[in-house]
């Protein structure tokens, strides 16, 4: 999180996230101070980011900063939305929902990979700025084409905008203690025999070890992406079953599955027969 656990002015904050841009001039500028923040966190993180670490870039002192920006967590917020700006959205025009979705997944990936300290300076009271409202409305028109409710909607791109900020996180914290240390995640772990030794003792773990099942890790993101798409489409398909049962009256028998016959009056049925139906009662009484 920001440096103390700071929060910013939030009148402060929207004023400089969303007033009018300040025109550009030779020297010092919301903008250049804005950049210069951005390369410290780049290269340091952002419990390392600082006022006087952005003022030395530019030859100057901390308190000349404050004339456009009252402190460290006013300042992370507009670089959050700068680098959003830097990874615009294309047109997802022609697209269905999950190819749209995908897109805009990705691109939040990449934008995480190139500024691990992304994952660092959310919360939920921080403030967005106009590119990080673009980049959501761009992904809530997306997820619209699912037809789902509007409440449904807004809870897919919130479960895939998390889905990679939690990847993002531990990458970040990967890469974060490699670099202090020197070593790599792969020699760390290769280096504790002490540990693996006493593993034996879980049989499911055993297992999947000797099998292969670590030898070669599935990309998380690449694979924890399709299945949290996968999700959203079963909620697709299974609430298009409900629309159809109640438009038919028919569906699937739940004990053969054949088709039903649609048009007959009362409760839905859920078998097709009287057969189907003794047949479902005996398996309940056996597995009772």
């Amino acid at each position: 999180m920001v440096e103390d656990d700071a929060q910013p002015d939030p009148e402060r904050a929207i004023e400089l996230l969303w007033g009018t841009p300040e025109p550009e001039r030779p020297g010092l500028n919301l903008g250049r101070i804005v950049a210069a923040a951005v390369e410290v966190a780049d290269a340091e993180g952002l419990a390392a980011l600082s006022m006087r670490k952005v003022a030395e870039r530019f030859g100057t002192t901390t308190m000349s900063l404050y004339r456009y920006v009252p402190g460290k967590a006013e300042l992370v917020e507009l670089m959050r939305d700068a680098v959003y700006g830097r990874f615009p959205m294309e047109s997802s025009e022609g697209l269905g929902w999950r190819a749209g979705l995908e897109r805009w997944a990705r691109r939040a990936w990449e934008m995480h990979r190139r500024h691990p300290w992304l994952v660092h300076s959310g919360g939920t009271r921080r403030l967005p700025g106009p590119n990080i409202m673009a980049g959501y409305d761009h992904a809530l028109d997306v997820a619209s084409r699912t037809g789902l409710a509007p409440a449904q909607v807004i809870a897919v791109v919130n479960l895939v905008g998390g889905f990679v900020d939690s990847v993002a996180r531990q990458a970040g914290e990967t890469a974060e203690l490699q670099r202090r240390t020197g070593v790599s995640h792969e020699r760390w772990w290769s280096e504790r025999e002490s540990l693996f030794e006493r593993l034996d003792r879980y049989p499911a773990l055993e297992r999947l070890w000797q099998h292969g099942g670590m030898d070669a890790p599935l990309d998380q993101f690449e694979f924890g992406l399709q299945r949290t798409l996968d999700g959203v489409q079963a909620l697709i398909e299974s609430q298009e079953r409900e629309v159809m049962r109640d438009e038919t009256g028919g569906g699937e028998c739940v004990s053969c599955g054949k088709p039903l016959n649609g048009g007959g009056r009362g409760r839905p049925r859920d078998y097709c027969s009287r057969a189907c139906q003794q047949r479902a009662y005996r398996r309940r009484q056996a597995g009772s």
